[in-house]
């Protein structure tokens, strides 16, 4: 296997800016990314579900990988998720990202056909084999309506070097992080999920990293380098004062219209579009929206971003 750069901290899964008539945002897209780079993301993550990855062609793929690899030009780590329904796309994916330039991958399990054990475990070694990028399992129940069993995810990091992460998103995730890091010895390395819903729990819990949506960054970041400087209360404080916020990024169908929101009202996006099956922002959640907003100062709306 490549050496490989570890992971750890944040890593915002990167939204694709839409024109108003549902084309890729090109000066939006490279705007948002020079965005998470100046709030110090330790990664970017692309084609996650708050990417809308379920909604864009294969071309639409590898002209947003080519840009984002283009202008993180190395000083963070990409990773790309790389899920499918079946193990032939899972691998034609994945060794696509590893061509592209990623640095490690997402993967979540098949969600069409609700896989066994067995055939969980045969899905992520196929893709293990296929490439020599370290491995992030994704589970991600509430998404994909399939959960990753913690014995078959100790068993995959036992048999393959470089299936290293999972992203725990399967609820309570604070009790599978500590379920998964004991029954794996360590040799899985843990990241949060669910928009960073319960990101201070988890980092307690031995946490090493998060992916949340990517309107708030610099939140994430001083919530983990007030934890890793031994400033727990502080930590905890920060991460409480912007529940509200992140609560608002995980309601059902409006999710990907609130991060976005929020990105538009700081003229970091042009458009707050959102591709089918999302709904498109409401009224009434815009406007429960802008009173947490005022109440908090988020740089995605209080400064320029330099591209």
């Amino acid at each position: 296997m490549t050496s490989a750069r570890e992971l750890e901290g944040v890593f915002p899964i990167l939204a694709t800016p839409f024109t108003d008539d549902y084309k890729i945002d090109v000066p939006s897209l490279r705007k948002l990314i020079h965005f998470q780079l100046e709030a110090k993301v330790d990664g970017i993550s692309i084609f996650g579900n708050a990417s809308e990855m379920y909604a864009l062609t294969e071309e639409e793929r590898e002209n947003i990988s080519k840009i984002v690899i283009e202008e993180v030009k190395g000083k963070v780590p990409v990773v790309f998720g790389t899920g499918a329904t079946g193990i032939p796309q899972a691998v034609q994916l994945s060794q696509r990202a590893e061509k592209a330039g990623a640095d490690a991958l997402m993967v979540l399990p098949p969600y069409m056909v609700k896989p066994d054990s067995r055939r969980m475990y045969e899905y992520f070694a196929e893709i293990a084999v296929s490439v020599s990028l370290p491995i992030m399992m994704q589970d991600a129940p509430i998404a994909s309506g399939v959960s990753i069993p913690v014995e078959v995810m100790a068993q995959l990091a036992e048999d393959y070097e470089n299936i290293q992460y999972v992203k725990v998103e399967a609820p309570p995730t604070t009790m599978k992080i500590s379920e998964v890091l004991k029954k794996t010895d360590g040799r899985l390395k843990v990241f949060g999920g669910l928009n960073g819903m319960y990101l201070f729990e988890e980092i307690r819990r031995g946490a090493v990293g998060t992916m949340p949506a990517c309107e708030f960054p610099e939140v994430c970041v001083s919530i983990f380098d007030l934890f890793k400087a031994g400033k727990e209360e502080e930590a905890k404080r920060h991460f409480y004062k912007h529940l509200p916020l992140i609560r608002m990024g995980t309601i059902a169908k409006y999710a990907m219209s609130v991060h976005k929101q929020i990105l538009k009202d700081g003229g970091i996006i042009a458009s707050s579009a959102v591709r089918n099956p999302n709904v498109p922002m409401d009224a009434s959640i815009k406007e429960e929206l802008d009173l947490i907003t005022k109440e908090i100062n988020l740089l995605a709306l209080n400064g320029e971003v330099s591209i």
